[in-house]
């Protein structure tokens, strides 16, 4: 089965802790015992890391107030849902989507959980903006909420600007910051 297939009986087996425990809790139609030590099997993370993307995801997509289908569309896109699976995965996005508010305690179990892996995080903050570019404008709001996930995921302020750069439309772009440097850096270095 597949980790998308997981989701669906994910909270009757596991006890998930932290806010992703919740929002798969929530989507089952109970809550989820959280647990005190730290999952340490990889099945629990995979599913707590699968509902953590959906959830940051989908309020990636709330940040500027309205959730459009281009933004639905950039969540499949760069997440790959398999089209068999949407169901179980619309209904966390579905839940999740109502608001931005609690992103943060995500971000953070994401961090938590996966902190030895930075480019995987990296990865993460990169399908987030994906999501924000679909409609081809990067509002201020949902600027403010990657740079406030990505300090929760762990990165600096000058490895989000670089970030963010790659994904400025070229002719805005700034090689200085796309590269991580200062425009004082000479050629030697």
């Amino acid at each position: 089965m597949s980790i998308w297939g997981k989701l669906a009986g994910a909270a009757a087996g596991l006890a998930i802790g932290g806010p992703i425990g919740a929002l798969l809790g929530g989507v089952a139609g109970h809550y989820v015992i959280d647990r005190d030590k730290e999952q340490d099997g990889p099945a629990e993370n995979q599913v707590a890391f699968t509902v953590g993307v959906i959830a940051l995801g989908a309020k990636m997509a709330k940040a500027d107030g309205v959730v459009t289908m281009d933004e639905v569309n950039a969540f499949k896109e760069v997440f790959k849902v398999p089209e068999g699976e949407m169901k179980n995965v619309a209904r966390v996005f579905n839940l999740a989507k109502q608001d931005v508010a609690g992103y943060e305690a995500y971000a953070e179990q994401l961090a938590t959980m996966f902190k030895g892996n930075r480019k995987l995080l990296e990865d993460v903050l990169d399908g987030l903006f994906h999501i924000a570019k679909a409609d081809e404008v990067l509002h201020p709001q949902e600027e403010k909420f990657l740079g406030q996930v990505a300090k929760h995921l762990g990165f600096t302020d000058a490895e989000f600007a670089c970030m963010k750069a790659r994904h400025t439309v070229a002719h805005e772009r700034n090689p200085y910051e796309v590269l991580g440097v200062k425009p004082s850096v000479s050629d030697e270095n």
